[in-house]
């Protein structure tokens, strides 16, 4: 008797996935709840552990190819010395699938019509939100429209008619002398989901940055002072990012409109701070969110910060750790970035960049003296943010790390 392997439920508007790595290969025995094979979505990886205790006899996906959820990845024989089965019989059983259509025969037209209806909780979506289905572009088998393509579209915006899409510039031909020492490598869902949304945020966003800098030697005295008895206490470090946590928390209260973001004609007001951190890991940038970190003080920042950075490398993260994120903080300066301009995480209205601690000479009452500085970048949705607010929001956050009591004090 054999047990199944299918693809887990993979999240809210996320409905397939492609195969990133077999750990095991057929004829290998399998302990219960072992990771068999890694699937790669285009929010987070995740591991697909063994149902039950056995002999991989088959494996019907394989590297590279997308499946959708429940889809049979491969089966288990029970018993350890459970005979694989031959490899006639697999090619067998999957030579229908060498006949399915190209997956470029399977999608729709340019013109974004399908010959399939929208899955039903795309259509109750579509009907809510009041969108027509040519302004949705589905990504499900023959073009049909899934839930994640109404949600993509919303995020997108459809404050003007469909165009078509413009014609891809073709790449000029490398010399056979360059060809042959190029390298084609296929991007990664999480790549091109990477790469997608930060080109829609610039196409869809009135994006702006303004920058500031900021005197890090209270916060730095601070952190010198206490962190081995911070570290005692709370069994966690002390480190730079629970302060710039707190204090985008102090400032998005005072400035709202950062914390918000466009849904059509509509501007929702967060009242509640969900701050997402970016974690570049070798498969990409990911944002893990710390929610209610308004809520949290700055121990149970750090801590929080500490488990989903460690998941981030891991490739552990939840669904539930990478949504509903409000505001995003992002730090170049731990790869020793002295001023960049970040792009917004859709659909949210800001993003602040942090940068490296360099000492410079600055003019302090009347005389020069050498100080820790950062410069600091906030990039926003100029749709709903008006620059007094992104301003003001960057001057609030700076006094807050150049005062550290006003924290302590939520002044």
């Amino acid at each position: 008797m054999a047990t199944e392997i299918r693809v887990p439920t993979l999240g809210e508007s996320v409905s397939e996935a492609t195969i990133g790595t077999w750990y095991k290969k057929v004829g290998d025995a399998v302990a219960v709840d072992e990771a068999l094979l890694e699937l790669e979505t285009d929010k987070v990886t995740i591991e697909v552990p063994a149902p039950t205790a056995g002999t991989l006899s088959e494996i019907v996906a394989k590297e590279g190819d997308t499946v959708e959820v429940d889809a049979i990845l491969g089966q288990i024989a029970e018993g350890a010395a459970a005979a694989a089965k031959s490899e006639p019989a697999k090619e067998s059983r999957e030579e229908p699938k060498a006949e399915a259509k190209p997956a470029s025969e399977e999608k729709p037209a340019a013109s974004g019509k399908s010959d399939m209806p929208p899955s039903p909780s795309a259509a109750r979506m579509m009907e809510e939100k009041d969108v027509e289905p040519e302004q949705v572009e589905g990504t499900g088998k023959r073009g049909q429209v899934l839930k994640g393509d109404v949600i993509d579209a919303i995020e997108k915006g459809f404050d003007q008619s469909p165009q078509p899409a413009p014609a891809a510039v073709a790449r000029p031909a490398s010399s056979s002398d360059d060809e042959a020492r190029e390298e084609r490598v296929k991007m990664t869902r999480l790549r091109q989901t990477i790469a997608r949304r930060l080109k829609d945020a610039q196409n869809t966003a009135a994006m702006l940055t303004t920058y500031n800098e900021v005197d890090m030697t209270a916060v730095m005295d601070l952190r010198k002072k206490y962190k081995e008895l911070f570290e005692k206490k709370h069994g966690v470090k002390l480190g730079f990012m629970g302060f710039f946590t707190k204090a985008v928390c102090h400032a998005l209260k005072e400035v709202p409109a950062v914390n918000a973001e466009i849904d059509g004609a509509e501007i929702i007001y967060k009242n509640y701070c969900h701050v997402g951190v970016a974690v570049g890991t070798d498969k990409g940038l990911v944002v893990p969110v710390v929610r209610d970190a308004d809520a949290m003080s700055i121990a149970q920042i750090e801590a929080e910060i500490a488990r989903l950075g460690m998941a981030a490398r891991d490739g552990k993260l939840d669904m539930k750790d990478m949504q509903g994120g409000t505001f995003t903080i992002s730090n170049g300066g731990v790869y020793g970035s002295l001023m960049s301009s970040p792009i917004l995480n859709a659909p949210q209205s800001g993003i602040l960049g942090m940068h490296k601690i360099q000492e410079r000479p600055m003019a302090i009452g009347g005389q020069v003296v050498i100080r820790p500085m950062m410069y600091l970048a906030l990039s926003y949705d100029h749709r709903i943010v008006d620059g007094k607010e992104a301003v003001t929001f960057l001057v609030r956050v700076k006094e807050s790390l150049e005062d550290p009591e006003r924290l302590v004090l939520d002044l």
